[in-house]
Order: structure tokens, then C-alpha cells, then sequence
């Protein structure tokens, strides 16, 4: 460890101390890492005596629902009660944000987040963070994921004192969890440390198998006939090589889709040789939610960023096209069809 680091842990370790009530806030739509790690805080500060609460945009989607197991009574869902969700925000004097560069990544929370006056701390891994809005940051991109930052962290506090067999066993098995969930179960964004984390935890006795069931055993049958769907009738690839599937309102009616259960599908195009990158559009009432993913060489991030209004990591990253600006305002799957063609297009050329 650093000598910047021990400075920062003994500040994050002061500011955990003096808090009472503490806010555990993580981006939009959370996934695995988001969950992961706000669950994982949250067992932490309630192993060393805090009061915590983690306030959600949206509520965790029911293929993680397992790991807020003892925590589901201290979480806030903007959806469920604008006032709740502030007041939980606004009224605590320590702001942990996980997961999510600046507050805009909050969405609904962000008024919330700027309005709060006390110390914030970020735990990031993503690219480009407002470091401004924080009184600490933990910002590194060359790390797994967010799991795997805080992991590190709390191994540094000093109950823990580098026994992964001291962290309390649900934060252990909500960041394993939320570390697996982000490299695609150790398919990218491995780095040496990745597996130092995963083998220290299991030499601790977390349960990996239990984690990889719920993780990826428990999905509906729907899931995997929305699967077949896509790549047989509705995955398109284009002579440059990007794969793109769309998933309108309908389509996700037929399928009583929900959030979660499309996890890993931008990913399974990647694996046919011709495809340097893949792309999956989600419909909503105003926009595509669009997920990008990549083969080294080609940058799913500054295609996000470029394309998407988006951004992320260098082969994995996200954004969205707003109907009435990046599309028309009654568009659907076929508009967004093109725009994905045109775009895409234009960007491989002018990277080429």
C-alpha cells in the first residue's frame, strides 16, 4: 500500500467513525457489482456498530435479489417514494457513492446528492470520475470492479487486518458476487489482484458454488426463450463486424421481460470471429437503453461516448438514445435499427 492510500484509508476509516447515519447510494438500473458492493458496505459499517441505509433509483432486479438477504429492510427505492428516498439522502452526514463516476449516474437521486451537505466518499472503477463532488475518492480503472476496490479497502481496516476470514460472511460472499458478476465470471477485466481476491475469500471459507447457483441457476425459463429468440430472428451483424439486437416493448411484453434477466446477452456475440463488437438496445417509454461490449482494438467506451451518450470501460460500456433527440419521437425498433447502422458504421471507419 501506498503512502497516498494509508492517508486515504485513514480518512475513510475517520469519516466512518464519526457518522451516524450513513448513505450507501449506487448507480441507475444496479447491477451485481452495484448490489454487490452496496450490500457488502452496508454488513461491513453494520459489523462495526453504524446505521446504514442504501437508496436505489430502481429496485434490484429479482436475479440478485438474494444478496440484499439481511439488509431489505434498510433499503430506499426512488420508485417506491420520492420523499423517502430524499430524506434517507439528505439526512445522513456520510455519503458512500459505489459504483457510479458522478450523480447524474443516479438519475432521480441526483437533486438528492447535490443538495446533501455532508462528506461524501466515492468507490469507483469507472473512467472519467467527478472527483470534485467527493471529499474522497477511491477511483481506479485498472481493477475488476467496484467489489473488488471496496474488497481491498476493508482488507486494509484494522479488524481486518488482511484476513478475508474477519469480514462479516455476507460482505464476503456480496462482493465475491459482485466481482464475478462484473468480469463475466472471470471472462474480462481480470487482473492479478481479481483472482487474489477470489482466492483469499474462498481460503476463507465463501462459498463460491452457492454464489455461481443464484448467480446464474435460478433465471426463468423465459430468459433463455428470449434468448433464441434474438439470436435467431433478431441478431444482426454488419459487414464491419458489429452485432446488434433490439429489444422493443413488445418483445419484452411477449416475454414478461424484467430487469436482470437480459445479464450477459451483449456478450454472446463476441464469441463468432467476425464480430469486434456487439451491441443490445433495451426499449423504455423515452428511450433505448444500449449496452455496448468489445474486442480488444476496438473500443466499446469512445463508441458509447461517441454514439450513445454514454461511456465506461475500454470493452464494456453503456448509454442510451433519447426519443425526440437522438431518435424520433414515436421511434421504435426500426429507427433504432438504423441509427445503430449508421453510427456504428461511421465510427469503425473513421477508428480505421
Amino acid at each position: 500500500m501506498t503512502e497516498t492510500d494509508t492517508a486515504k484509508l485513514k480518512k475513510f476509516l475517520a469519516m466512518v467513525d464519526e457518522a451516524s447515519e450513513i448513505a450507501i447510494v449506487t448507480h441507475m438500473h444496479p447491477d451485481g457489482d452495484a448490489i454487490g458492493s452496496a450490500t457488502g458496505l452496508f454488513h461491513y459499517l453494520e459489523s462495526v456498530g453504524k446505521s446504514a441505509v442504501i437508496v436505489l433509483n430502481d429496485r434490484c432486479p429479482d436475479s440478485i435479489a438474494f444478496l440484499t438477504e439481511g439488509a431489505e429492510n434498510h433499503i430506499r427505492v426512488y420508485e417506491n417514494g420520492k420523499d423517502e428516498t430524499e430524506t434517507a439522502i439528505c439526512g445522513s452526514d456520510l455519503i458512500f457513492c459505489l459504483d457510479m463516476g458522478a450523480f447524474d449516474r443516479a438519475e432521480n437521486l441526483k437533486d438528492a446528492l447535490q443538495k446533501a451537505g455532508c462528506r461524501k466518499i466515492l468507490i469507483d472503477h469507472h473512467l472519467n470520475p467527478d472527483t470534485g463532488s467527493f471529499d474522497l475518492v477511491f477511483s481506479r480503472t485498472e481493477i475488476s470492479s467496484t467489489s473488488e476496490l471496496l474488497y481491498h479497502i476493508l482488507m486494509s481496516a484494522p479488524e481486518i487486518c488482511g484476513d478475508a476470514g474477519k469480514l462479516p460472511v455476507r460482505t464476503a460472499k456480496a462482493l465475491l458476487a459482485g466481482m464475478t458478476t462484473d468480469t463475466n465470471n472471470f471472462a474480462n477485466s481480470v487482473y492479478p489482484s481479481t483472482f487474489r481476491m477470489a482466492s483469499e475469500l474462498l481460503a476463507a471459507g465463501t462459498d463460491r458454488n452457492a454464489v455461481l447457483e443464484e448467480l446464474y441457476h435460478c433465471y426463468r425459463e423465459n430468459r433463455y426463450r428470449l434468448m433464441g429468440k434474438l439470436l435467431s430472428e433478431r441478431m444482426k451483424i454488419t459487414p464491419e463486424g458489429v452485432a446488434y439486437m433490439v429489444i422493443d416493448k413488445a418483445l419484452a411484453a411477449e416475454y414478461d421481460l424484467k430487469d436482470g434477466e437480459t445479464e450477459g446477452f451483449v456478450n454472446i456475440p463476441l464469441g463468432i470471429k467476425k464480430v469486434r463488437m456487439s451491441l443490445l438496445l433495451k426499449e423504455e417509454e423515452d428511450r433505448f437503453r444500449v449496452s455496448v461490449r468489445s474486442k480488444a482494438g476496438t473500443s466499446a467506451n469512445l463508441c458509447a461516448k461517441l454514439c450513445f451518450n454514454g461511456g465506461g470501460h475500454e470493452l464494456a460500456a453503456g448509454g442510451k438514445l433519447l426519443k425526440g433527440g437522438d431518435l424520433p419521437e414515436n421511434a421504435g425498433r426500426k429507427e433504432a435499427e438504423e441509427y445503430v447502422l449508421e453510427k456504428t458504421r461511421n465510427f469503425l471507419t473513421d477508428a480505421n
